[in-house]
C-alpha cells in the first residue's frame, strides 16, 4: 500500500482556520505571490491548518502601509472583529513590511495579537512563539528587511543619475511639444512612446525628441510673446483656448500649465533630475538647485537659448520677495477692483505673489484679508483654530511620549493613525478639543470617540477659551463610552469628571515599570 494511502486526514471541522497574506513588489521572481502561497499552503497542510481567507497585495512596495489595500483590509478586519480565522501565515518577515521603523512593523502584529491572533513566518528559521530568542531575532530580521531597502534606494538612486548624465530620460511625461523615443542599448530609435506606455527591456532608455510641427511652433508662440509682447501666462492661455489649442493631456490652457513650458529646461535640451525627492516612500521634499543633476544639450532644442533665459529673467524678477506692505497693498488693490477676494482670484493674478506666498507669510488668508478691511460672509474663525490646534498636536503627543519614556516605558507612534501603543500592552490615541462659546455664554467641548483605530485610551485634551493651551485632561477608555460623540460643560456629571485630571501624571503613572521583588 503506498504512503499516500496510509496518509491520515485531519476533518476540516477540526482544522485551524487561518488567512494568508502575500505580497510581491518588483523584487525578485522568488518573491511572486504564487511561490509564497505554495510555501504557506505546504506551512498550513504541516501545523493542521486550513487557509480561509487569502490577502494579496500585488506590485506593492512593503515601505508603508500606505496603498496596500489587502494589508490595511486584513488589519481593519482584525480590529472590527470581522476575522473568522485564528491565524495569519506570511511568508517571512520581509513579505510583512520593510517598514523603516522596525516598531511599526511590531505595531500591525500586535494589534493581530491583541485580538487574539497569531502571525506565523512561514519560511523563516525561527518559530514566532513569544520566546526571548524568537523576539530578539524577529527584530533583527524587521531591521534587515527596512535596512535591504535603504541600500537599494541608494544604489538605484546613483544608477538613474548616471543615466541623466548620460542623456536618458528617467521618468515623467514628455511635455507639450516634445516626444518620448524609445532607443535600444546601441542608440538605434525604436519608435515613439504615446502617453501611459513603458519600455519593455532592461537594456533599453528614452530619449526626447521634438514632437508635431505645429506644437513646436505653438511652445516657440509663447516664448515670443512672453518675452517680446509682454504677455502674461493667463493671456497667453487665454489666446490658446480661444483658438482651441488644448495640451499634451487634451485640456484646456491655464496660467500654470503655459507656466510649466515657459519655465522647463527640457524645451533648450537639457536633462535635469532630483528637482524634488521621494525616498522611501517619504514626504516629497523640494531640492535645492545645488542637488540637481543635470545634462545640458542632450535633446534636441526647439527654443532659442537666448529666448529661454530671457523669459527665465522675467519670471525671476515677478517672483522677487515682496515686502509685508508691498503684498498688502497688492491685496488691497484686487480686493478694491473686484470687491471680493478668494484663493483662486489671487491665483490668477500674474503681478502679485500667490494665495500660498499670502498664507506662508500671515499664516492664513483670513488674516490677510483683515489687513486689507475684508470680512468673508463665512466665519472662517475656527478655521483658524483647528489649523493652530493642528499644528500644536505634534508638539503635545511628543510631550506625552516624553513623559511615557521618562517612567522607564516604551511608546510607539502608529504613523498613519496617531496611536500609541505603550509597553506593547495598551493604546492610546490623543485628541484636542477646541473650545466653544454658546449664544448665552457658556462653554462647550466637543469630543469625537468614534474611531476606526480603537484605542483602549483616547486622551481627550480640553483647550482652554483662548484655545492656545491645555486646560485639562480626560482620560476616556473606549471600552466606557457607549457613544459616538461626547459633549463636555464647565461641570460635568460625576461618571465623567471621575476621568479629568489636571496634568498628565496619572497617565504617566500607569505607564510605569515596577520591578516584582523575587520572594525568598
Amino acid at each position: 500500500m503506498s504512503s499516500e494511502k496510509n496518509k491520515k486526514t485531519t476533518p476540516v471541522s477540526q482544522c485551524i482556520r487561518a488567512a494568508e497574506y502575500v505580497r510581491m513588489s518588483t523584487e525578485h521572481q522568488k518573491y511572486s505571490t504564487e511561490n509564497q502561497s505554495d510555501v504557506i499552503k505546504e506551512y498550513a497542510y504541516k501545523h493542521n491548518m486550513e487557509i480561509v481567507r487569502t490577502y494579496a497585495d500585488e506590485g506593492k512596495s512593503g515601505l508603508k502601509i500606505h496603498g496596500r489595500d489587502a494589508l490595511r483590509q486584513l488589519i481593519d478586519d482584525v480590529r472590527n472583529g470581522q476575522a473568522d480565522f485564528k491565524v495569519i501565515l506570511v511568508y517571512d518577515i520581509s513579505r510583512w513590511g520593510r517598514f523603516q521603523d522596525a516598531d511599526e512593523s511590531a505595531y500591525y502584529e500586535y494589534i493581530c495579537k491583541r485580538a487574539g491572533i497569531s502571525v506565523e513566518y512561514c519560511a523563516e528559521q525561527f518559530t514566532n512563539d513569544g520566546s526571548m530568542g524568537s523576539t530578539l531575532l524577529k527584530q533583527v530580521k524587521r531591521t534587515m528587511a527596512g535596512e535591504y531597502s535603504r541600500e537599494l534606494s541608494a544604489k538605484v538612486f546613483k544608477g538613474q543619475c548616471r543615466l541623466i548624465q548620460l542623456g536618458f530620460r528617467q521618468g515623467g511625461h514628455a511635455g507639450y511639444g516634445l516626444r518620448r523615443v524609445l532607443v535600444d542599448e546601441e542608440g538605434n530609435q525604436k519608435g515613439i512612446l504615446k502617453q501611459g506606455e513603458l519600455k519593455s527591456l532592461q537594456t533599453d532608455r528614452v530619449i526626447l525628441k521634438p514632437g508635431p510641427k505645429e506644437e513646436v511652433e505653438t511652445v516657440q508662440w509663447m516664448y515670443s510673446m512672453f518675452v517680446q509682447e509682454s504677455k502674461s501666462e493667463t493671456e497667453i492661455a487665454a489666446i490658446l483656448n480661444s483658438k482651441n489649442k488644448t495640451t499634451d493631456f487634451n485640456r484646456m490652457w491655464k496660467k500654470s500649465t503655459v507656466h510649466q513650458v515657459l519655465s522647463n529646461e527640457k524645451y533648450i535640451g537639457n536633462n535635469v533630475y532630483n528637482r524634488q525627492s521621494f525616498k522611501l516612500k517619504k514626504k516629497h521634499v523640494r531640492n535645492p538647485p545645488n542637488m540637481w543633476v543635470r545634462a545640458e544639450g542632450v535633446f534636441d532644442a526647439i527654443v532659442d537659448h537666448e529666448l529661454f533665459y530671457t523669459a527665465r529673467g522675467i519670471i525671476l524678477e515677478r517672483s522677487r520677495r515682496y515686502s509685508n506692505d508691498e503684498m498688502i497693498s497688492l491685496l488691497g488693490n484686487l480686493y478694491e477692483r473686484q470687491g471680493r477676494l478668494s484663493g483662486f482670484m489671487i491665483d490668477e493674478m500674474d503681478n502679485m505673489p500667490s494665495s500660498s506666498a499670502y498664507r506662508n507669510r500671515f499664516g492664513s488668508l483670513i488674516r490677510a484679508y483683515k489687513l486689507v478691511g475684508y470680512t468673508p460672509e463665512t466665519d472662517y474663525s475656527y478655521i483658524e483654530i483647528n489649523k493652530q490646534l493642528r499644528k500644536m498636536h505634534p508638539f503635545v503627543v511628543d510631550e506625552v511620549i516624553t513623559g511615557i519614556r521618562k517612567m522607564g516605558a516604551t511608546v510607539f507612534e502608529d504613523e498613519p493613525t496617531g496611536v500609541l501603543v505603550i509597553n506593547g500592552e495598551f493604546s492610546a490615541s490623543l485628541v484636542l478639543s477646541r473650545c466653544t462659546k454658546t449664544k448665552a455664554g457658556s462653554l462647550r467641548w466637543n469630543i469625537r470617540l468614534e474611531n476606526a483605530s480603537a484605542p483602549d485610551i483616547i486622551i481627550a485634551v480640553r483647550m482652554n477659551t483662548l484655545n492656545d493651551k491645555p486646560l485639562d485632561y480626560y482620560l476616556l477608555p473606549l471600552m466606557d463610552m457607549k457613544m459616538e460623540k461626547l459633549r463636555l460643560s464647565e461641570d460635568n456629571e460625576i461618571l465623567l469628571d471621575a476621568y479629568r485630571f489636571d496634568t498628565l501624571d496619572h497617565l504617566f503613572g500607569m505607564t510605569e515599570r515596577v520591578k516584582i521583588e523575587v520572594a525568598v
